[in-house]
């Protein structure tokens, strides 16, 4: 009998023990994941401390039952293994695993795709508003001429070094490694040949991207980037104005005008060119691709105008005739009088 008893109460025992083990087990390995009502991002800012995270998973709705991961995260010693960075807490995730994940700085990579950005300010924006660097840090570092010196860029040229791609980051970078990273890039494309071709046009790197971001905003007609690169580079060549209405817009600061008239004309501004020759300071876009290789690979030509065709389908008429020229202009400035586009 007590041999009978003895073997129950072991296996109570390890019943006990079992179920001990299989709640303990649950408890780490087991889902622990809430409502994830701020979504499935948490977001941990440089310098933020344990309480503060504790505080965003709870009130995020990332964590169920806050009490067990708690004590794990404690047992884990993540209180002084913080790490800033942008993590992804997914339903179903369990204690050990969301623990493992943020003590280790398992961060999910932001991608920021770079198309065009009109200003500086776009770009400062766009940083800051998907990344942690704030926008003070990003402004200061296109307004810091030293620092642009070093990619042969000023203040009014940074935006060169802002190539169209994508470009991947882990969210707490810092805002001179963004620039570094994306300013690569640019680096890397200004290969010997093509200083060479930028040279034989009589412009240098920074001179190439700014006139690229007039052609772009001229046209999207890629067949009309070329000659309208050819022409500009006859005038630069000529010394005479570029006269290009984009440049007009940029410096007034209203990209919606559709209309570029004499008042406009009229308004002072290094990027007016219709008042000074040779190119603005800097560029009025971020430039495509295709706009820059259009400057590059532009054809010789004898062409000093061009004009909108009044089909207005973006196609250009391109003339060496000032009178030739006049026609063109009359032609379009007829239609948009006929579809009153002011």
């Amino acid at each position: 009998m007590a041999k009978g008893k003895k073997r129950t109460g072991l296996k109570v025992v390890l019943a006990i023990i079992l179920i001990i083990g299989a709640v303990g087990a649950w408890i780490v390995f087991g889902p622990n994941t809430g409502s994830l009502k701020n979504g499935e991002y948490l977001y941990v800012r440089t310098g933020a401390t344990y309480a503060e995270i504790m505080n965003q998973l709870d009130s995020g709705g990332y964590i169920r039952e806050m009490n067990s991961f708690k004590l794990l995260a404690e047992r884990a010693n993540y209180p002084n293994k913080v790490k800033a960075g942008k993590y992804k807490i997914s339903s179903g995730m369990s204690n050990y695993n969301i623990i493992r994940m943020l003590r280790n700085g398992q961060q999910e990579p932001v991608k920021l795709v770079i198309n065009k950005l009109r200003t500086k300010q776009d770009f400062v924006r766009f940083v800051s508003t998907q990344l942690e660097a704030d926008s003070a840090s990003v402004w200061a570092l296109l307004r810091d001429s030293a620092f642009l010196a070093e990619y042969n860029l000023d203040t009014n040229t940074a935006l060169s070094a802002i190539m169209p791609d994508t470009y991947e980051f882990y969210w707490n970078t810092g805002a001179e490694k963004i620039f570094r990273k994306i300013a690569k890039k640019y680096t890397g494309f200004w290969s010997d040949e093509r200083r060479a071709k930028a040279r034989e046009k009589g412009l240098s790197p920074a001179g190439v991207m700014t006139m690229a971001s007039i052609v772009d905003e001229e046209t999207n007609k890629l067949t009309d980037k070329p000659l309208i690169a050819s022409v500009y580079i006859n005038r630069i060549a000529k010394n005479i104005p570029l006269q290009a209405d984009p440049t007009v817009k940029f410096a007034i600061g209203d990209f919606s005008i559709k209309r570029v008239t004499g008042v406009h004309l009229k308004y002072e501004s290094p990027y007016n060119t219709y008042i000074h020759s040779g190119l603005p300071p800097g560029l009025i876009c971020t430039p495509s691709m295709s706009a820059i290789n259009a400057v590059l690979n532009a054809p010789q030509t004898d062409y000093i105008y061009f004009c909108a065709t009044p089909a207005l389908d973006g196609s250009s008429a391109f003339t060496a005739s000032y009178e030739e020229h006049l026609k063109n202009a009359a032609a379009y400035a007829a239609e948009l009088n006929r579809r009153g586009i002011h």
